[in-house]
């Protein structure tokens, strides 16, 4: 009787551990590579300079976090809370997508096709009536 019972015991304990075993199909492989900037970029809170960088970005991690390392010039290395992951399609190009705002460039999103996500970054709003009425104001003070 109890080696039927230290049999169970231990086919029991196999199964449980093979179920929380974290599966190898699920996991998605961590994203890298390099890129370069022409121009200095905002990226969430960071003003990031122009020049060459390797990124990495692992979408199994706890926090969505994205490595960026300055490979060029002096070094540098930024970490970027990544708050949107979607997938990418196939026929994406792999590429960084700016937003032109009054206070320069932000990057908007990273387009990742052969990793099969895009990385969606957080860009300020800029209302546009204030843009106006600094306009307005501009024209009234030149007396137009």
């Amino acid at each position: 009787m109890t080696t039927i019972r230290k049999f169970a015991y231990a086919t029991l304990l196999a199964f449980t551990a093979l179920n929380f075993a974290p599966s190898l199909a699920s996991a998605q492989e961590p994203a890298h590579g390099k890129f370069t900037l022409s121009h200095e970029v905002h990226w969430g809170n960071a003003k990031v300079p122009a020049g060459d960088y390797e990124f990495s970005f692992d979408p199994d991690a706890g926090a969505h976090m994205l490595s960026l390392s300055k490979i060029s010039g002096a070094r540098a290395g930024y970490m970027l809370l990544v708050p949107t992951i979607d997938e990418a399609k196939s026929s994406d190009l792999s590429r960084l997508v700016l937003q032109a705002t009054p206070d320069g460039s932000y990057v908007s999103a990273m387009q990742l096709p052969e990793f099969g996500m895009t990385l969606y970054f957080s860009v300020p709003s800029h209302p546009t009536e204030k843009q106006i009425a600094k306009a307005a104001t501009m024209a009234a003070a030149l007396g137009q």
